[in-house]
């Protein structure tokens, strides 16, 4: 199957990149994760090697290749075991670089895409708030025009890279009483007057910043205005495609890196004088959890070859997050119990991995809002279109 999506520039690629993390991240992971910071060194490395630039235009000095490169970076990253160090390096490049992508003019793709592409700039998107995660629509943040510039007011919270960044792409509404036809998207500089950041203690992604981030009286260039004002929350939903289903890879990979585990780990551990991969009950219980990952990966897959054809596959990204998250925290759930008291030892990886697989049914929008976009297209026949 692999070859229907993967060339051998893909492997070729694939091979290499693992040497990279194995060499340049893993020795670093156990320091980041005990201290929540991930060192800004790594950022540069990353992007002086091209991962950030992947589906980036030349022009701006990434690589333009197709979606199965961003796959292969996904599913490697979730393969070292800290889903905190892969939050920060994705949500990097697939959240507030596609809006760059996207919706910046060429002056702000200058300025702020190129050194993305280079791991000189970080950045993070805002759009959850303390009183609307998955509601977009309900969101209080407002940016009004005055003059030359917009004041913005308002909150974000859950905010990977929050402290991290050195530049955020906001999404509020210039025009309240409009609801969601009066949100827009802005890119600003993180050490503007008036933004304050508070870093959350979490369950899990433990080497990721996810923050909690005020502005008060915020003063933002009207040239910083991304795309056309009052299309904020299309562009939004638009590219929630993109994000749903790089956490439906995410998920299949984490569960094929806590199956790979447990198989090498069953083959050596021994009791009542076998090991224990000759049980059948064991066996059968991993049959399952292999089957289900199968299954979540070839649709997976599939999707992403779509969504590289151009497809608006606003449904098919969504089915990808809810089963794929799903099936990754059973997995990660019933790995753990196949390692005894081993799995519940932080000196093994799936204590840390149940942690880290817990957010996929939450982050980019939950399990529950997910069952009702893909109900209102199934039963409402809901014909969700990308901006025109």
């Amino acid at each position: 199957m692999s070859s229907m999506y993967f060339t051998e520039e893909h492997e070729s690629f694939r091979q290499s990149f693992k040497e990279f993390l194995q060499k340049e991240v893993v020795p670093h992971i156990e320091k980041w994760e005990k201290e929540g910071t991930i060192e800004r060194f790594i950022w540069k490395k990353v992007g002086e090697m091209g991962y950030f630039g992947l589906n980036t235009p030349e022009e701006y000095g990434g690589l333009d290749l197709d979606l199965f490169y961003t796959v292969i970076f996904l599913e490697e990253l979730q393969k070292i075991n800290s889903g905190g160090f892969a939050a920060a390096m994705w949500a990097h490049a697939y959240l507030a670089m596609t809006h760059l992508n996207k919706e910046g003019d060429d002056r702000i793709k200058k300025e702020y895409l190129v050194p993305s592409v280079e791991g000189e700039k970080i950045g993070c998107l805002c759009i959850s708030e303390p009183f609307g995660g998955s509601d977009v629509a309900g969101m209080r943040t407002t940016a009004i025009k005055k003059g030359d510039s917009y004041i913005l007011n308002g909150s974000k919270t859950f905010i990977t890279n929050a402290v991290y960044s050195d530049y955020m792409v906001v999404a509020a509404k210039t025009q309240p009483e409009l609801g969601n036809k009066g949100m827009s998207i802005f890119v600003i500089d993180s050490k503007t007057a008036g933004i304050s950041v508070t870093k959350l203690d979490k369950l899990g992604w433990r080497a990721s910043d996810t923050g909690e981030i005020a502005f008060d009286n915020v003063e933002i260039p009207a040239a910083n205005l991304m795309g056309e004002e009052g299309k904020g929350f299309p562009y939004i939903m638009q590219h929630f495609a993109l994000e749903r289903l790089v956490m439906g890879i995410n998920a299949h990979a984490r569960s094929e890196y806590a199956i790979e585990y447990v198989l090498q780990y069953m083959s050596e551990r021994v009791a009542f004088g076998k090991t224990i991969d000759k049980f059948q009950a064991l066996r059968h219980k991993v049959a399952d959890m292999a089957s289900e990952v199968e299954v979540c990966k070839v649709f997976n897959y599939a999707t992403a070859k779509r969504l590289n054809d151009g497809e608006y596959v606003v449904k098919e990204a969504s089915m990808s997050k809810l089963v794929s998250t799903k099936v990754a925290d059973q997995v990660a759930y019933d790995c753990l119990q196949l390692l005894g008291g081993y799995g519940y030892m932080e000196d093994y990886p799936m204590a840390r991995l149940l942690r880290d697989s817990r957010l996929g049914p939450i982050g980019g929008g939950t399990s529950e809002i997910l069952r009702e976009i893909i109900a209102k297209m199934i039963i409402d026949k809901k014909d969700y279109k990308p901006v025109t």
